[in-house]
């Protein structure tokens, strides 16, 4: 396998694992709005949800990492080892170019934060928990604005319609839940 063949199929698993992310992402803000939001209680029980929501959060990580494990095994992406976890950092490319890689490293930096903290639920403050909980839709938004502004793939039309209607949904339904609550159904 020459260099150019190996980068290619670097570049393919990058672009298939950030979209599985996204995907798996999204499942994770959606049956968490779920839990608490009767509006949607028609997808499921609520034992069925918290578990599609844990699946689906633990589910991100590996794919998470086999995007930017991808990324940074690619000559060509040139991303480094530091510009996974130190947003707007990279040397690469113009500023739209190193925007996008820095919002995608921020809200992976915000996604770990949201996870760890999870695991370690039961000894914090519920509050304060909630609060960190809450930056998963901030992370979310910043992950489409990488995807978008980074992503080759918005040029194609399914899989721009199929990220747009995802993160329409999840924003109207995180304001929902932001602005009302926990909602009647």
């Amino acid at each position: 396998m020459t260099q150019q063949q190996a980068d290619l199929l670097f570049w393919l698993l990058a672009r298939a694992s950030g979209i599985t992310s996204f995907l798996a992402l999204f499942i994770a803000i959606l049956t968490g709005i779920a839990l608490r939001t009767t509006v949607l209680g028609w997808l499921g029980t609520n034992r069925a949800l918290k578990a599609l929501h844990q699946f689906t959060t633990a589910l991100w990580i590996p794919l998470g990492l086999v995007h930017l494990g991808a990324l940074v095994v690619d000559k060509t992406a040139r991303v480094g080892v530091a510009d996974l976890v130190i947003p707007f950092g990279i040397d690469y490319g113009t500023g739209d170019a190193r925007t996008a890689i820095g919002l995608g490293t921020l809200a992976f930096d915000i996604f770990i934060v949201v996870t760890i903290t999870s695991w370690l639920r039961t000894r914090m403050e519920q509050r304060l928990w909630s609060w960190i909980h809450r930056t998963s839709y901030i992370a979310f938004g910043l992950t489409f604005v990488h995807a978008f502004l980074a992503g080759t793939d918005f040029r194609s039309p399914a899989i721009s319609a199929l990220s747009w209607s995802l993160a329409f949904v999840a924003l109207v339904l995180a304001l929902s839940r932001i602005v009302w609550g926990r909602l009647p159904a």
